[in-house]
């Protein structure tokens, strides 16, 4: 069975790690970037398992700032010694070329060669990833042990690349909900063979597709969207981000998921006041509890992925961040010892059961409507309040529930804040209640079909 087979198999028997670890296996060894065959073929596999719709923004269109560049086709990169060996060739590793590298054939020296490899002299076993986008240029990643034994005489460093016309993809697609209001799960897709700084996220958010697929409710819309980090998520806002910006409510970056730390590390939205970083602070506050530790961190533009790009003032989007290893805190970040085994599938499953959970909270913390406004609805012949009023009935929420009217009490309250403006915080501190005891009540409500959102 190949990887591709095995990938699909795991798929039909509904193994989510099984499935999560072959189509990791299927997506390591290609070749990706911003653009390319590379990425369309990243993007191909997320396509046989979720719904996207895949989409290009030319070569050369001017997007904001920036302009598209053209397509990076790469074939393969050889560095050959003096003594014939070779040094590095990108069909060991594909972090071995520079990525974006321009084509060259040539024979120099070793004081010609140098500035043209990268190495990590405080990681001396590990290769390197490195690119150069937007300016042309050439090069070789090796180890640091292997530069070292380098001496002087003819090189040849052989790289065969073209640069042509076509675009930028990235790949969405919708799980509609009873409300057009969407929350927008995105994540980058154009590192090759790097574990927890490239795959972890899109794999985690195609966990999360068919989990949120399956769920029996879903208040809100779901938008799921894949693209080369920084120029894919501005040419998604390019095309479509007036229309993402009338119903977005709110949004997570998803990077970095793997890896051996033990919490989630929340980066929270710029305005700091969105759905899910209220509720990213009420985990942390302890008044809502997922399966781990979160730790919540304010906005900044220093550091970080697409939540930058969405949370420009120019569209001013509530997307936040959700990492568990975060960039940057770990040896491997950008190298070649960000592998499987460093990343581990197990940790995504994790990371996917405790966003499952953060989104359910979501999805009842917003601001519920009234669906019977004008005056109090009839909630007797509902069954939500008693039918017999009495001495005897004082302390009853409806004709069997001898409650106090507690239950009664937080109908009456959420019936009457419910007008779009209240989130489900503020309802829950006027009842002086917890989120958790109010969620059943807009369930109740909700099949009175009295309460929407």
């Amino acid at each position: 069975m190949n990887i591709r087979e095995k990938t699909q198999q795991a798929f039909i028997d509904g193994d989510e790690k099984a499935f999560l670890s072959a189509t990791f296996d299927e997506l390591w060894p290609i070749t990706r970037s911003i653009s390319g065959p590379g990425i369309e073929e990243s993007l191909a596999v997320f396509k046989r398992h979720m719904p996207i719709q895949i989409e290009k923004v030319a070569t050369g269109t001017k997007v904001f700032d920036w302009v598209t560049p053209q397509e990076w086709h790469f074939k393969r990169a050889v560095l050959t010694a003096p003594d014939g060996s070779i040094i590095c060739d990108s069909n060991d590793s594909n972090l071995h070329v520079l990525n974006y590298s321009t084509s060259i054939d040539k024979k120099l020296d070793l004081n010609e060669l140098l500035p043209h490899l990268y190495s990590l002299p405080n990681l001396p076993t590990a290769i390197p990833y490195v690119t150069s986008y937007y300016k042309k240029n050439w090069g070789f990643c090796i180890s640091d042990q292997k530069k070292k034994t380098l001496t002087a005489g003819t090189y040849h460093a052989k790289i065969e690349s073209d640069f042509v016309d076509g675009g930028i993809p990235f790949g969405q697609c919708l799980l509609p909900g009873e409300s057009k209001k969407e929350i927008l799960l995105s994540s980058y897709l154009c590192h090759p063979s790097l574990a927890n700084n490239e795959l972890s996220g899109p794999l985690v958010l195609l966990a999360l597709y068919r989990r949120i697929q399956k769920w029996p409710k879903r208040r809100y819309s779901y938008r799921f969207l894949l693209n080369p980090e920084t120029i894919g998520a501005l040419c998604f806002l390019h095309t479509h981000g007036q229309k993402l910006s009338q119903n977005i409510i709110s949004g997570m970056v998803l990077t970095c998921l793997g890896g051996p730390v033990e919490q989630l590390r929340y980066k929270a939205s710029r305005n700091d006041n969105s759905l899910f970083d209220k509720v990213a602070n009420a985990i942390t506050g302890k008044d809502l509890s997922i399966a781990e530790p979160l730790d919540y961190e304010l906005y900044s533009p220093l550091g970080g992925s697409d939540e930058r790009q969405y949370g420009s003032p120019g569209f001013n989007l509530p997307v936040s961040q959700i990492a568990r290893t975060c960039y940057g805190n770990y040896d491997g970040y950008h190298n070649s010892l960000d592998d499987k085994a460093f990343m581990d599938i197990n940790s995504l499953i994790k990371s996917v059961d405790s966003i499952e959970q953060f989104l359910l909270y979501a999805e009842v913390c917003g601001k519920p409507i009234n669906l019977a406004p004008y005056g109090e609805p009839q909630l007797g012949p509902r069954g939500l309040y008693p039918n017999v009023n009495a001495a005897s009935t004082r302390a009853n929420s409806d004709d069997k529930e001898v409650d106090g009217r507690t239950r009664l009490h937080h109908i009456l309250q959420l019936l009457s804040l419910a007008d779009g403006q209240h989130d489900l915080f503020y309802i829950a501190e006027k009842c002086q209640c917890s989120i958790d005891e109010l969620k059943l009540v807009v369930e109740l409500l909700e099949q009175h079909q009295l309460m929407s959102y």
